[in-house]
């Protein structure tokens, strides 16, 4: 039920690789049952497997979202600049569907969740508990006719937070699931080598 509900969101905010992710996830797992029911461990083995790239998955987007490392949501940022004195965030957003970074007062993002076809982000990042949106007009010369320049204030939790949050929970389901699956196959094992006797 959880990555279903992550699932809506990241289509709220396009980014096509955790919806790819999720959907692949959502297909393991009704393989996984069909495993459990039809006590078929070949099916279980591979959802454990699957659990194992699914939080290694998970913990590149939480290292993503709290730029760890390496890892930046701003590509083309040597020194970011930070957003202005009393604004959270500023950014472009593209027809009202999604927005860019929002830390960072950047025209270059980089859009890995995106598969880098659009300028969408996080839903979370303009509809977070308490978030105002706000259009600041005029717009800069340098920004496409096509997308609003606004800024994001007010917001009681980061967006980055909340997507962190989100990917914490699937780590803590996938921990279950393994050592659920781990314990399926077992006694599934145990049952058809006692049958053999």
């Amino acid at each position: 039920v959880s990555v279903l509900e992550r699932q809506i969101f990241d289509f709220l905010g396009y980014q096509w690789a955790p919806i790819l992710a999720n959907f692949i996830h959502i297909i393991i797992v009704i393989l996984g049952l069909f495993g459990t029911i039809q006590y078929r461990p070949r099916y279980i083995t591979g959802y454990a497997v699957w659990l194992v790239l699914w939080v290694t998955w998970n913990v590149f987007v939480i290292c993503f979202y709290l730029e760890a490392g390496d890892l930046s949501k701003c590509a083309n940022c040597a020194e970011p600049t930070r957003a202005l004195p009393g604004t959270e965030h500023v950014s472009q957003k593209q027809r009202g569907l999604g927005s860019a970074d929002p830390s960072h007062v950047a025209w270059g993002n980089n859009l890995i969740l995106t598969f880098n076809i659009s300028m969408h982000r996080s839903w979370w990042m303009e509809n977070g508990p308490g978030c105002t949106v706000t259009s600041v007009t005029p717009a800069p010369d340098w920004a496409p006719e096509d997308h609003r320049y606004i800024t994001v204030s007010g917001c009681f939790l980061e967006y980055q937070y909340i997507e962190v949050a989100h990917s914490s929970l699937q780590i803590f389901l996938a921990l279950a699931g393994f050592i659920y699956a781990c314990y399926v196959v077992k006694c599934i094992t145990e049952e058809e080598d006692s049958c053999k006797y």
